[in-house]
């Protein structure tokens, strides 16, 4: 009997620890989806390769992404807001998450923001355009800033050095005009497009133009320091391609490579110099937007962010938590160096990172990259400076009404004044 006893007894411990053991609770697997547009096929994939690796060391929390494009998302995101059908982590630049705060989808990410520039240090220029109505509403990413490039080669033909001034830019394109020979004298855009926005802004800003509104929300844009920016504007678009009136960036960038123009204002143009030139790295040359008379530093500059969609704040956390793991140095460089050389980083220690520096063609390139990191610092946007944002700014920029007042000037004759003049009245109307 005792033999019995001792088996019976044996099963019965065997029972209940098999039991404790399904007893345990599984711990539920948190699937995130994130959007973006990011759609070139070489950035997917390093998109691709990150997540594959936060997934093998996250494994219950699980981010899958999917690809959208900025010509249907802003249309398509506001009514996913509506349905109940947005991602748990969206990317967005500054306009765009103004539209979508309209709809109360976008969570503010005060304290995450807090914690992760008290670890990186983020760059002032970067959070400001999405921190308003006393919070921070994305977490900055990947920043893209406006430089003059230029062709040293024909720079050093001509006996110039790299514009500082609009001064040294007029004399330049002046000098470095030769349409007879195929040759003109710089490259700006005049289609009503957003390249072109970006562009004249640039003069905007060294021209002490900054802003596009009042305290009050009022538009700005009539006034003697806009004027000037297109008076420059207008005298450098004698010096310009026929064909640029309808440039985008692409466009721009060709006419670089191609040797057509001396000098554009781009984000950057180093892979297109690199695969359509002909030419060495070190004769591609690159500097800041020139400044005017009154010595006006600035360029266009803006940062591409995350923003957490979900209420939930299980999600929340878990979407905090990978938005914390992408952002350290030994991660974020091979996130921004899926375009290498266009997409710069956000944080003080991403921008020493081994990870970002160590892509080929930003090795080869590095003192190009150096310089645009350092214009990252006097980077601003249109509708978002001094800490002020006025959600109005969707609807300026949806109409491309910057590049609008421009053809104003440039195709329908109308004086620079009357042209401002004109366009203030526009934002206005769009504004009401």
């Amino acid at each position: 009997m005792s033999r019995k006893v001792a088996i019976l007894f044996l099963s019965f411990a065997l029972a209940v620890t098999l039991l404790g053991f399904s007893a345990q609770p599984t711990r539920a697997v948190l699937s995130l989806t994130m959007w973006h547009m990011e759609q070139p096929p070489h950035r997917v994939k390093r998109v691709q390769e990150l997540l594959d690796e936060w997934n093998a060391a996250n494994p219950d929390i699980q981010i899958k992404q999917e690809v959208q494009n900025w010509g249907e998302i802003y249309t398509k995101a506001p009514l996913a807001a509506k349905a109940g059908g947005l991602p748990d982590i969206m990317f967005g630049i500054p306009d765009f998450t103004t539209v979508l705060l309209g709809t109360d989808a976008v969570k503010p990410v005060t304290n995450l923001v807090k914690e992760l520039d008290a670890k990186h240090k983020f760059v002032p220029a970067a959070v400001e355009p999405y921190s308003y109505n006393g919070e921070i509403w994305a977490v900055p990413l990947y920043g893209m800033v406006h430089s003059l490039w230029y062709n040293k080669e024909m720079f050093a033909k001509a006996g110039l050095e790299a514009p500082k001034t609009w001064a040294d830019l007029l004399a330049a394109a002046e000098k470095l005009h030769d349409p007879e020979n195929g040759v003109y004298g710089i490259g700006l855009p005049a289609n009503k497009q957003l390249y072109t926005d970006q562009v004249l802004y640039n003069i905007m800003l060294t021209a002490g133009a900054s802003e596009l509104f009042n305290e009050d929300g009022t538009i700005a844009f009539d006034n003697p320091a806009t004027v000037k920016a297109f008076e420059m504007y207008k005298a450098l678009w004698q010096f310009s391609p026929p064909d640029s009136v309808s440039w985008t960036w692409g466009e721009a960038e060709a006419a670089l490579a191609s040797g057509t123009v001396p000098m554009i204002f781009q984000f950057t143009v180093i892979t297109t110099w690199e695969q359509q030139s002909g030419m060495p790295a070190d004769m591609l040359g690159v500097t800041a937007i020139p400044v005017s008379a009154e010595g006006m530093e600035g360029a266009i500059y803006y940062s591409n962010a995350a923003l957490l969609t979900t209420g939930d704040p299980e999600r929340q956390a878990a979407a905090a938590k990978f938005l914390s793991w992408l952002l350290e140095p030994k991660n974020y460089g091979r996130f921004l160096n899926m375009e290498p050389g266009l997409f710069l980083p956000v944080t003080a220690d991403g921008a020493t990172a081994e990870s970002f520096w160590n892509d080929p063609l930003t090795i080869k390139y590095r003192s190009q990259v150096e310089t645009m990191v350092e214009n990252t610092k006097n980077g601003a946007l249109f509708g978002f400076t001094k800490g002020r944002v006025f959600q109005a700014i969707g609807a300026i920029s949806a109409q491309n009404l910057l590049s609008a007042s421009l053809q104003r000037m440039l195709i329908d004759g109308l004086s620079p004044a009357d042209a401002v003049k004109w366009g203030q009245e526009q934002m206005t109307a769009a504004t009401r």
